[in-house]
């Protein structure tokens, strides 16, 4: 095996940041780790939870799913039966939930075809700027197999052009 210049993923040890920018920014960071970490514990368990927590300037956080009055009361009296309409309200919340998260998920699958495309769009501007006799060589298999339909549709549609205007000017 071949010498490894970086040590790999270190293990930080947990202690105070003293620099108030690091702080905000570390605080900032992982508040909403938290708020994935519990979003993500509400949908795959199907959990009520709650978080009060106060950033290092003092101001208020919160986070209560399915909402703040069934999980204080939850909390107050865990063995009580919630009333038909606390019912209701908490089943339309995890709907709620459960319905941005799957739009979520769709939007992060949006955004990955949107970067593959984009990359592959600049992909193309890059080997146009070479010019594509200096980069088909580059190419592999299944590259080449794409450039020559992209080839075929082009003299295609350009072949159907050329018999549009030829037609066009001997009707004329």
């Amino acid at each position: 095996m071949e010498n490894k210049k970086s040590r790999g993923r270190q293990k930080i040890p947990m202690k105070k940041i003293e620099k108030q920018d690091d702080l905000y920014a570390s605080f900032s960071k992982r508040r909403l780790s938290l708020h994935k970490k519990a979003s993500d514990l509400v949908f795959e368990c199907d959990v009520d939870i709650g978080m009060i927590y106060f950033s290092p300037k003092g101001n208020p956080f919160s986070f209560f799913h399915p909402n703040v009055d069934a999980v204080v009361s939850r909390f107050q009296n865990f063995d009580m039966e919630f009333s038909e309409s606390a019912l209701l309200i908490t089943a339309g919340n995890r709907d709620k939930v459960n319905e941005l998260k799957n739009r979520l998920d769709e939007l992060d699958i949006i955004e990955d075809i949107a970067i593959t495309k984009k990359k592959s769009y600049d992909d193309v501007i890059e080997a146009r700027k070479r010019g594509w006799w200096e980069s088909i060589e580059q190419l592999n298999a299944y590259e080449v197999t794409k450039f020559e339909a992209w080839m075929d549709t082009t003299n295609f549609n350009m072949q159907n052009r050329l018999n549009e205007l030829k037609n066009g000017a001997s009707s004329s």
